[in-house]
């Protein structure tokens, strides 16, 4: 059948319609390109936050403002045992161990003013054998749309495993402690053996003469018996007068004050002397206190000097008091070690006069003590490794080559430093450096 034309339509109208039709159907394809091109981002984005959330090695929990999970992630599940379907909906508190983990869990849920940090908190979980786990968690608010507070996020990170590693370095730290000690007090032993002939040379002086002191003393105190028991046998004053000749009273009398003066004076130095063996055998205490400085420079000359078959010439001129914070003991041990190696050093052929230098110095709050000999020094291979532990020039039995590495820590624990190096006049110098006392 023939069209009949609309009336008022002619074709620039329908070419007009059919032209929006396009515009619109364009329009249609372009936001259905665009929602694919925003699926595609938000499923990439959701399989983003999923394998976040899966390869998280901290447990993550999503809980409502009631405390139900609305979400958790795959370390959490295998930790407790349970699926996410099977944790979503239920209580966060039915994961915990124990009453006092449920009380700090819904007091920071509840918290009207809970930090937007996060608030640290521990609590013990139930794993999936039912054993409490201990847990470092993280409280953290979540803040919807409006602002308010619609639940909270608990990251958290089991501690057991930490918690026992850390005990266990601390007992090897505590270990390795004890086995210094050990390994500082043996070599300290090692040094005193050497001064046995030494120190019984010195005892026996000051003992000798407390023991002849007290045979004249017992010889006095039968005559003063003798004459005690003729005045009580009331004899008659000529025989008394020849028996105090004869037995020499008056001598006596003013004898006895000088015997026993001597006699306390060796007594006090044969208790100094096994008191300052003592005082160096004795373990040390961990606690530092003021010591003399100079003191202690003065008692290990003294007994090293003490422990050599023919005496070396010690150049030394004690000073004012200098005061430093540690142990008298250890520090006397580094002393005696240094100025040991020095007279061996100056003690083989080839040395025709034997002398050790020791001086002190002074610079800004440290003090530089210097032990030099005039041995044949220090091979310049040998100075890199002389304070390694069992490193030493010294022929088999002579030593343990722990002396100077034993050394060297304890300066280090004093806050201090000591070094070597070859003199430029010759033979080998050590330097000690200490911070002095405030």
């Amino acid at each position: 059948m023939p069209t009949v034309p609309m009336e008022g339509v002619d074709e620039s109208t329908w070419l007009d319609v059919i032209q929006k039709m396009d515009e619109v159907y364009t329009r249609l394809i372009d936001d259905e390109v665009e929602l694919e091109k925003k699926n595609t981002e938000l499923e990439q984005s959701q399989q983003f936050i999923f394998s976040v959330l899966t390869s998280m090695s901290d447990v993550l929990v999503v809980c409502d403002e009631g405390g139900l999970i609305e979400q958790a992630n795959a370390a959490l599940c295998e930790l407790v045992g349970r699926s996410e379907a099977q944790l979503r909906g239920t209580r966060l508190y039915e994961l915990l161990a124990d009453d006092a983990s449920v009380d700090a869990a819904r007091a920071a849920m509840e918290k009207a003013d809970a930090p937007r940090a996060g608030e640290a908190i521990e609590l013990n979980l139930l794993d999936q054998q039912g054993q409490a786990i201990s847990v470092d968690a993280n409280c953290t608010p979540r803040i919807g749309g409006n602002g308010r507070r619609v639940g909270t996020v608990w990251v958290g990170r089991p501690t057991a495993e930490l918690k026992r590693a850390y005990h266990e370095m601390r007992a090897a730290h505590e270990a390795l402690k004890r086995t210094q000690q050990q390994l500082l007090h043996s070599e300290k032993m090692a040094s005193l053996s050497q001064l046995v002939a030494g120190v019984a040379h010195e005892l026996n002086n000051p003992i000798s003469f407390v023991l002849g002191n007290v045979h004249a003393l017992r010889k006095y105190c039968d005559r003063l018996q003798t004459y005690m028991a003729a005045l009580h046998a009331h004899e008659p004053e000529p025989v008394l007068q020849a028996l105090r000749q004869k037995l020499r009273i008056e001598h006596l009398l003013g004898d006895l004050p000088s015997l026993i003066e001597g006699t306390l004076e060796g007594a006090q130095r044969t208790a100094d002397i096994v008191h300052g063996l003592k005082r160096f055998s004795a373990m040390d205490p961990e606690e530092r206190t003021p010591v003399n400085l100079v003191e202690v420079i003065d008692r290990a000359i003294h007994w090293v000097q003490k422990g050599r078959p023919t005496p070396v010439d010690v150049r030394w001129q004690a000073g004012e008091r200098c005061t430093v914070m540690g142990s008298a003991g250890q520090l006397q041990q580094v002393m005696m070690n240094l100025l040991q190696n020095a007279f061996d050093a100056v003690g083989g052929p080839g040395v025709a006069s034997p002398c050790v230098w020791v001086a002190m110095a002074y610079e800004g709050a440290q003090v530089h003590v210097s032990v030099r000999d005039n041995g044949p020094g220090i091979p310049p291979e040998h100075l890199l490794r002389i304070f390694d532990p069992f490193f030493t020039t010294k022929p088999v039995g002579k030593g343990t080559g722990l002396g100077l590495s034993i050394s060297y820590g304890i300066v280090e624990q004093h806050g201090g430093r000591l070094s070597a190096r070859n003199s430029d006049s010759g033979g080998a110098e050590f330097i000690l450096e200490l911070p002095k006392a405030q």
